[in-house]
């Protein structure tokens, strides 16, 4: 049996490319598991917020918000997401920027590690930034993270007591230092077992290649001791 690869991800549910990045990682494991020796891979998400200081109820329109961030046109900012969303087309994704609720996105960070702890993270991840991106649901109201929760197959009353517990909060810190002594200053970024540093939304291509090399590293003999 194969040793197993892991690949932390750091993302924000706000992050357009991160959500771009994880159905790249997605098609590039696929391929490299219809390999006849495919790589056993396991992937943990974990938290790292673009914007923390955003409100949870952002007036305006997420245009509006790239514009200020950035300190550019309404217009630029406009060109900025019609080129992201083509680029979530090629990935297969359908985004709707102009739906799209900007918010604080610490509580739905909190309630991915409450899914980690049941063990559906991967499910919630989806469901988070499908909601934000491709429905125009809002991701930083209890209500709101609640249902979303379940549509990941969680307890609702179990997620409502997490959020308000605030019990995940320091789970959420200690990913964000980790990034910070990582180096990490932008995601998506993927770590690949512990020694490699991928940023950025890459092809698919390029995560199946990655983990082919990983797992040919792990079968090379050790070199013999002088």
């Amino acid at each position: 049996m194969s040793e197993t690869i892991k690949i932390d991800v750091w993302s924000d549910i706000a992050c357009p490319w991160c959500y771009i990045g994880k159905r790249n990682l997605e098609n590039g494991l696929a391929a490299a598991a219809a390999d006849d020796d495919a790589p056993v891979v396991e992937v943990t998400y974990h938290s790292y917020e673009l914007s923390p200081d955003t409100p949870v109820d952002f007036e305006g329109t997420t245009t509006d918000f790239l514009a200020e961030r950035k300190g550019i046109s309404v217009d630029q900012a406009r060109e900025m997401n019609d080129r992201v969303t083509g680029i979530a087309a090629d990935a297969g994704l359908t985004y709707r920027m102009d739906e799209v609720k900007h918010t604080n996105t610490v509580k739905a960070h909190e309630l991915l590690h409450f899914a980690k702890e049941q063990g559906r993270q991967h499910e919630l991840a989806e469901r988070l930034m499908s909601a934000y991106f491709t429905e125009g649901r809002h991701v930083g109201r209890e209500d709101d993270l609640v249902t979303i929760a379940t549509d990941a197959g969680l307890d609702a009353d179990q997620a409502r007591a997490a959020l308000r517990s605030g019990r995940f909060l320091d789970a959420v810190r200690a990913d964000q230092a980790q990034a910070r002594a990582y180096g990490i200053t932008g995601v998506p970024f993927f770590v690949i077992d512990g020694k490699y540093g991928v940023s950025g939304a890459q092809p698919a291509e390029a995560f199946t290649q990655i983990v082919r090399q990983v797992r040919d590293e792990k079968r090379e003999p050790a070199p013999a001791e002088a």
